[in-house]
């Protein structure tokens, strides 16, 4: 289903499906026993996606896609990206920052699975929809979160900024916040317009973390990409990435950050991939998001 503007979904439609997919991987991760999160498997089972629980169980041999593709690449994958967001929260609790924002934060268990110190309060910003789903299902489970969380219900494309206000976010002490997955689907433009209202809240020593991706109109354009898509399709997926993110030109998050007063790092997916002792595919598919660098930044100025 091709964006519109206000459009809007579940967990189980448009971009909502894509956290469901995320979750998903995450629990291949838990099961290699390369991440702790238990509820990412039980969270993808209750959204009911056929095409998720029949991935979890086995039944669909993603080899028939991509030889490449296995389960254990794919814990991989989400593995890296994972514990690069955890380790920007482990540090800025380290640093003594209490305040933390999940930016867009689909089925995220962050705020029941890391260990975060006594008074931190964790907000985690998406539609009302994903954030009841979440909360009750959690609920259902017998689940404690381990900080004060708060949920922020409220579209991004919204005054997010006034509701986190409202439910008790202080501009004036410096916070943690996490853009994972998130940038890709949002116009240039606004993408840009998050990070200036990100800068405009946030205090010095604040933390962030995001990815930076470039050009993917050749990644959805190759024509083995698109065989790989209908492939996908014929499986079940009803997922079409390329109809849900906003491609062309957008200013770079490393510079941009940069710009407005941020001190950044980044490594690339290869240099991650390493990091975490893993080799990085070669592959087509691998080889179509080689331009997807991490980024993290801590506030000392605004500019």
């Amino acid at each position: 289903m091709t964006r519109t503007d206000g459009d809007s979904w579940d967990l189980a439609s448009s971009v909502g499906a894509t956290a469901t997919m995320v979750a998903g991987q995450r629990a291949l991760a838990h099961r290699e026993q390369l991440i702790d999160d238990p509820y990412a498997e039980p969270l993808v089972r209750a959204v009911g996606l056929d095409f998720f629980t029949k991935a979890l169980d086995g039944e669909i041999d993603f080899g028939d896609v991509n030889p490449a593709f296995t389960p254990r690449r794919a814990a991989e994958g989400m593995t890296v990206r994972t514990r690069w967001f955890d380790q920007l929260f482990l540090d800025a609790a380290a640093a003594g920052v209490r305040q933390a924002v999940i930016l867009a934060a689909g089925l995220d268990a962050r705020a029941y699975r890391l260990p975060w110190p006594d008074g931190t309060v964790v907000f985690e910003v998406d539609q009302p929809e994903v954030i009841e789903f979440k909360s009750t299902t959690l609920a259902d489970l017998g689940a404690a979160p381990t900080a004060t969380r708060r949920t922020v219900a409220v579209d991004l494309r919204d005054d997010w900024m006034q509701a986190l206000r409202d439910n008790g976010f202080d501009p004036a002490a410096p916070t943690a916040w996490i853009a994972e997955g998130l940038l890709i689907y949002l116009p240039p433009e606004a993408q840009d317009r998050l990070f200036d209202n990100i800068t405009a809240l946030s205090a010095p020593g604040s933390f962030v973390a995001a990815e930076q991706v470039g050009d993917l109109s050749s990644a959805f354009d190759d024509e083995r990409m698109q065989a790989m898509r209908e492939r996908m399709k014929a499986l079940g997926s009803n997922i079409e990435i390329a109809d849900l993110i906003y491609q062309g030109d957008r200013n770079h998050v490393t510079d941009y950050l940069t710009g407005l007063g941020w001190d950044v790092t980044a490594r690339s997916v290869e240099e991650a991939h390493t990091d975490n002792g893993f080799q990085y595919p070669d592959d087509e598919l691998s080889r179509a998001w080689t331009q997807l660098k991490y980024v993290r930044a801590v506030l000392n100025r605004k500019a």
